[in-house]
């Protein structure tokens, strides 16, 4: 994302929170940062004149939640956000951001290709009867997303073994699995008003090693919304295991 937004001429200074390996050599300037020092960040973000925003990668609530003692503007931010659920926070930090002149922008035009439509894109398809728990992971997994609830669902002949909460996509496949068995089916979908400027949905290798150490049978994610990362990586991972990894619209 850092060199795509370089190639489209802007200039980069990435604030890193953990390691992000490969960013400095697209970035003119790395400012590692910690989430709860968020008076830090707005310091540097007007020091540099920042115009625009955009987000990368895994955030994680259990941080809000259990992480270090905030400084005093992330105590604000989340006082005046009330309920932690991601809609209210991002409410706020386009309000903060706002207030700073910057724009927080859209992931998409910065991921290349790589929301794709329909497709498969492992050796193996799924069968008749994983399709059918496919289409209805799709239709739990979309209702959970819009309640805010999580995005990922995992089903076994009909019976829904899990729902992602806060433990996060990895840790609901693991828990659907050992709940549904071999031959269980997994599905990531997203909000239908899903805000693309906080958060792109994700899966990838390690998305596919839970699903393999468990036994599942398919993969779905849905097209055009849910980015695969590293397909190639990926589907190497499902057609090792005999995985179908697929994009479906309905």
């Amino acid at each position: 994302m850092a060199a795509e937004a370089r190639r489209q001429g802007w200039r980069v200074v990435a604030f890193t929170f953990g390691e992000a390996p490969g960013v400095a050599p697209h970035a003119d300037r790395v400012v590692p940062s910690r989430l709860n020092e968020a008076g830090a960040v707005l310091a540097v973000l007007r020091e540099e004149r920042v115009s625009a925003v955009l987000f990368s990668g895994k955030f994680w609530m259990q941080e809000f939640l259990r992480g270090e003692r905030p400084d005093a503007a992330l105590a604000a931010v989340t006082e005046r956000a009330g309920a932690m659920i991601d809609t209210k926070l991002l409410d706020v930090v386009v309000t903060t951001l706002g207030s700073l002149g910057i724009t927080l922008l859209d992931q998409r035009p910065f991921i290349g290709d790589w929301l794709d439509g329909a497709g498969c894109w492992s050796a193996r398809r799924p069968t008749d009867a994983e399709s059918d728990d496919v289409r209805r992971g799709l239709a739990v997994a979309r209702f959970a997303a819009d309640l805010r609830v999580g995005q990922t669902v995992v089903v076994r002949r009909g019976a829904v073994t899990a729902v992602e909460a806060l433990e996060g996509t990895t840790a609901a496949i693991r828990r659907g699995l050992a709940l549904g068995g071999p031959g269980a089916v997994v599905v990531k979908a997203v909000a239908r008003d899903h805000d693309y400027r906080f958060d792109t949905p994700t899966v990838g290798p390690e998305t596919l090693e839970a699903a393999v150490a468990g036994g599942a049978a398919v993969v779905a994610v849905e097209a055009g919304r849910v980015l695969i990362l590293e397909r190639e990586a990926t589907a190497r991972l499902a057609d090792a295991a005999g995985i179908a990894l697929v994009s479906v619209a309905e």
